[in-house]
């Protein structure tokens, strides 16, 4: 999204002017039309975000909706949708349950999960200083599977985990106008910032 604002582009119109990748391509669309994405240069005040990847050959489109308290520096998922080519699709269900889960992971390692040390000493020793996803922070997350049975299956748990925090930071960045370059996107590291 970085580029998209530098070159004055919506970012999905950015990526489907510049990607040659056609299987991407295919990803993408399917992300954008569950999503409803509708075209604006970032920062919008939408807080929108997209990311697409390529994870040990699974393609993963992921756009998400953000609100930001900007009073208290803390980001609410409020939706993420995710669009996943992994090849043949197996157990649509079981693919589905490991993408939720992956997202929910996800937030977790970007928004809060974070070790602390002191000389060396780590200071978080339980749940009451390092802080996991609770069921309050899960948006509504929608899964798409896009079937592509021209190629061997492949992993469908691990690869929306890998873009979850550009996902986050180009939603931030498209409601704040801010960027944030360091995980978790703590309140104190967004209220530094804003």
């Amino acid at each position: 999204d970085i580029m998209a604002a530098k070159a004055g582009m919506d970012p999905l119109e950015f990526r489907l002017k510049n990607l040659a990748d056609d299987r991407m391509i295919r990803v993408v669309r399917a992300a954008a039309e569950k999503f409803g994405w509708k075209p604006a240069k970032a920062p919008s005040g939408r807080g929108w975000g997209m990311v697409c990847v390529d994870y040990l050959g699974t393609y993963v489109t992921a756009m998400a909706q953000i609100k930001v308290d900007k009073d208290r520096g803390r980001i609410q998922v409020e939706r993420i949708v995710n669009a996943q080519d992994m090849g043949p699709v197996i157990n649509p269900e079981g693919a589905r349950m490991q993408i939720e889960g992956a997202i929910i992971m996800g937030l977790g390692y970007c928004l809060s999960e974070e070790i602390h040390f002191s000389g060396g000493e780590i200071k978080d020793l339980d749940f009451g200083s390092y802080e996991i996803p609770r069921f309050s922070w899960v948006p509504k997350i929608e899964c798409v599977l896009v079937e592509n049975l021209e190629i061997a299956p492949s992993g469908c748990g691990e690869p929306p985990i890998v873009g979850m925090g550009a996902l986050l930071a180009n939603a931030l960045f498209d409601a704040t106008g801010i960027r944030v370059r360091q995980l978790p996107l703590t309140p104190q590291k967004i209220k530094a910032k804003l």
